[in-house]
């Protein structure tokens, strides 16, 4: 078939070769074209616009960020319905609103034409072992007319029901393996805190009945060393999947307690600087919180963010400096300071950021309030009668964005 694929970030650079060595003719396009190379090298064709992407296809897939990014691609000026002949059929891979994709699926029909939501659940990993899994909704006989074009992407194809069903699945499913990760995590960190060694609370973790497929690739990620330099996901990414369950939750008035405790965790992983790295860092953030100095899966102590390298408290609570917020000072335990990396494994060095009360009248009698000032090297006391109200880490502002 000849099939045409818009979006050739790491998602895309998997499938497509899976579809020219299936025999399908591929024509590709992408907003940054470079991107595309390597695949022209393998027998890609290249498309000037969305729309000559149609123009020479029987099928279109596309695998983008986000809801506006797959309006642009479907719908903009030299879009996908621009050049869709009245036979083929248009799949979105993406991750996005299923409303907001069932408002794109509509203006398809206006016109006469066939969008199917098509979303993939897996990563480069499971794509390259062949175990990841598509979902499709929308019109079935369209989905019988392209289902062998999708087995070649993964061989588990399932027909979910009507337009924006398989997004809404796909969301679901995404808050499930968030919250497991998180959860994987947050034990693995109690392990690690009573004593169990982390490589030996991983492994039987992963021998054990909680095991997942999700969680047998991306588990190792927190050993020493573990980190890849190129996240399958990082926290930004991840959390946007997050973010459209949570909105879900509340415009169906469906429960997700797990979901919101989890994004809090995300939310942590942020303040902590820590949004570039793969998701899973959140083990991190609990390492963190409980005390513990030094940083999992890198190898280093250092994973804060440079903007992050900016606190510092004395033991006596005399000085904090931070550039985004206020925190709150333990007694006895002392953050580092700006003019260093972030290495709590130092001499009485550990990273402590708790909620504040909203005012002054909560006190805890040992403690001192500490508010954002400019950056200094000079220890000054400063106290604050209302100190500002953080929730849980020193800034809730990403550093990175996809």
């Amino acid at each position: 078939m000849r099939v045409g694929f818009i979006g050739l970030g790491d998602m895309g650079q998997g499938i497509v070769p899976r579809l020219l060595d299936a025999g399908h003719h591929v024509t590709g396009w992408n907003r940054t074209p470079e991107k595309a190379g390597p695949l022209l090298d393998l027998g890609m064709d290249w498309a000037d616009t969305p729309r000559e992407v149609a123009r020479a296809s029987e099928l279109v897939l596309s695998i983008v960020t986000d809801a506006g990014a797959v309006e642009a691609v479907a719908l903009g000026g030299d879009g996908v319905i621009s050049g869709l002949g009245q036979d083929a059929v248009y799949a979105d891979m993406s991750t996005i609103d299923p409303d907001a994709s069932r408002r794109i699926g509509s203006a398809f029909a206006e016109v006469g034409r066939v969008m199917l939501d098509a979303p993939l659940s897996g990563s480069p990993i499971s794509l390259q072992q062949s175990k990841a899994s598509v979902m499709v909704g929308g019109d079935r006989k369209a989905f019988d007319r392209i289902r062998p074009v999708l087995e070649a992407i993964g061989p588990a194809v399932t027909y979910i029901g009507p337009s924006g069903m398989a997004m809404q699945m796909k969301v679901a499913i995404n808050l499930c393996l968030i919250v497991e990760m998180v959860a994987f995590s947050e034990a693995v960190a109690l392990a690690e805190k009573g004593g169990v060694d982390r490589a030996v609370a991983v492994d039987a973790m992963l021998k054990s009945v909680v095991a997942s497929p999700v969680m047998g690739y991306r588990g190792p990620f927190i050993l020493e060393g573990g980190m890849p330099d190129k996240p399958l996901a990082d926290v930004t990414l991840q959390q946007k999947d997050m973010l459209l369950a949570l909105d879900l939750g509340r415009r169906q008035g469906s429960p997700v307690p797990l979901a919101a405790a989890a994004n809090e965790m995300l939310n942590a992983c942020h303040g902590l600087g820590l949004s570039h790295r793969d998701f899973v860092t959140v083990f991190d953030a609990y390492r963190t919180l409980g005390g513990v100095a030094g940083a999992a899966g890198s190898g280093s102590t250092d994973t804060m963010s440079p903007s992050r390298r900016d606190f510092a408290a004395t033991r006596d609570g005399s000085t904090c400096r931070s550039s985004s917020s206020s925190i709150r000072l333990v007694p006895g335990l002392r953050t580092c300071s700006s003019a260093g990396p972030f290495s709590p494994r130092g001499p009485d060095m550990t990273a402590i950021v708790i909620p504040m009360p909203t005012s002054s009248s909560s006190s805890f009698p040992d403690g001192a309030w500490c508010t954002p000032t400019s950056r200094t090297s000079r220890p000054e006391r400063e106290m604050s009668s209302s100190p500002d109200v953080v929730t849980g880490m020193a800034s809730t502002t990403p550093e990175t964005s996809t």
